[in-house]
This record gives structure tokens, sequence and C-alpha cells, in this order.
């Protein structure tokens, strides 16, 4: 009975295992090709997204390449996988399989030219399009897009997210707790997407020389024009650059849930207006 007892234990004990690798294997698969979680680390594209939302990332909208590989960068346990470490064999063709462009307007996730790490910003220039910044006003094609006031956007000047990020206003400086502004104002693109932007001041972004993007590329920007690394600066200058079609990720459409404070864990910080929040 005793030797009946321990291979019944160390059956249990290797079922056990098998069941927590074939979860693993599952979550991976289901990871790599349909959807990837997302959770927003910055406020570059306020207010349409804010830093805490929680969303999950369609990867099935623009086909597959390396780059719908999963990553996993946890630094502070020394965690740092890229999805070019799995899947670094697929780079460097610039394709993908079953590829679809993205259209203009769309909210992307994408890998960073240089660095690899998710960044998530809004398509404004497509391939072989000429692409301007003037008075902060944005060109496309020497054609100066639509913009409307749309009032203010404001929030509480305070420490924002894990990362403890303070916003910037234009009504600045603001001290803990004060109101934080900034000019909000809605623009229509060439193709019919009207979407939020917000401007903050009068600065260097806001005017820019004439950008032609290559094929095979996308040109993106942040709606919070004044705070957002984009493609206004080249990657290697620590900006984004011109992103290759392969490095997209996929298309952000609606958040799940929003947390405001330091972890998404902390329900009882959860936004209660940003449940399922479509994403425009």
């Amino acid at each position: 009975m005793a030797k009946d007892k321990k291979t019944s234990s160390g059956g249990g004990i290797l079922e056990t295992i098998k069941t927590v690798v074939y979860a693993l294997l599952i979550a991976g698969i289901f990871r790599t090709l349909f959807f990837q979680p997302f959770w927003i680390p910055s406020g570059s594209m306020k207010d349409t997204l804010l830093i805490g939302d929680f969303l999950f990332v369609n990867k099935m909208a623009y086909g597959y390449s390396y780059a719908s590989c999963p990553s996993l960068y946890l630094p502070g346990i020394g965690i740092d996988i890229d999805a070019s470490d799995l899947c670094g064999f697929l780079d460097g063709d610039n394709t993908r399989l079953f590829g679809t462009a993205p259209e203009r307007g769309d909210v992307v996730v994408f890998r960073h030219p240089v660095t690899g790490r998710d960044f998530i910003k809004r398509v404004i220039g497509l391939p072989g399009e000429r692409i301007q910044v003037r008075e902060g006003l944005l060109y496309i094609n020497d054609e100066p897009v639509e913009i409307q006031d749309d009032g203010t956007f404001t929030e509480i000047a305070e420490p924002q997210g894990p990362q403890r990020l303070r916003p910037r206003c234009a009504n600045g400086p603001v001290g803990d707790g004060g109101a934080c502004e900034k000019e909000k104002l809605v623009e229509t693109l060439s193709n019919g997407v009207a979407h939020s932007i917000l401007n903050i001041s009068n600065q260097g972004s806001d005017n820019t020389p004439v950008y032609e993007v290559p094929e095979g590329h996308y040109f993106m920007m942040g709606d919070n024009r004044d705070n957002s690394s984009d493609s206004r600066v080249p990657a290697v200058a620590g900006g984004v650059g011109f992103v290759p079609f392969e490095n997209l990720v996929g298309r952000a459409s609606r958040v799940v849930f929003s947390s405001a404070g330091s972890s998404m864990l902390f329900f009882w910080t959860w936004r209660g207006d940003r449940f399922f929040e479509k994403i425009e």
C-alpha cells in the first residue's frame, strides 16, 4: 500500500506539472496569435488613453511578423525577453504573414525600431506621404488637417501610475492637488477619422521639417502632442522615427478597465467611467 501511495503521489505531481505546462503553452499561443494585454505607462496618448488604462491589442488586425511573438520585461527581477529573442529568425524582410496595412488614425502598439520596447501611438503618415507640423498644426501631403476647439482637459496635478509621472500643465507650475489644464482640440484626419489632441505650449516639436515616409514604414504621433516621443524625432535620437511594417504588434480598439493608482491590482482606484471604453 505504501508503494501505491508513493506512485500515486508521484503521478499526481507529474499531472500537475503537465497541466501547468499545457496552460502556459495555450496562453503563449493565444497571446502570440490573438490578443496581447497592454497597460498604458505614460501620458503621451492623453486624453484618448490615460496612464493606467488596461487594454487588449488585437494581433489579428495586421497579420503576423516577428513582433507578434510575446515579450516579457521585468527589470526588477532581471527578466528581459524580447520578441526578437524568440522569433528573431523572422525579422529583417519587413513583411507579414496575412499582412493587412493599418489605416490612418488607427491606435497601434508597435516595437520601437531601436530598443524593441512596446510603444503605443496613432498612425498619422502612410508610406510615401509627406508629413509636417507648422505652428502646432499637422500637414499631410502639404494639406492642413481640420481642427476645432474642444474646451479644456483638466486633471489633478499629482504623481501618476507606477512610475509616478507628473503631468505637464499649460497653466503650470501647479502644486500637488491643483487643477492641471491643457488646451483640448478635435483633429479630423483626411480619411474622416476625428480624435482628441492636447496642446500644452509652443515648443520645438510644433515646427518640424518635412518628413517623407519611406515605403513599408509609418509615421506615428501621440495625441498629447507636446508630451510625446514619436516619429518627429529619429529613433536613434530618443524618438521613434519611421516605424517598419513588420514592427506593428496590433490595433488597440477598446479599454477594458483603468486604474488611477500605482497598480492595476488596486481595484479601489479603478476609474468607473472607462470600463470597455471605445478608443477613437
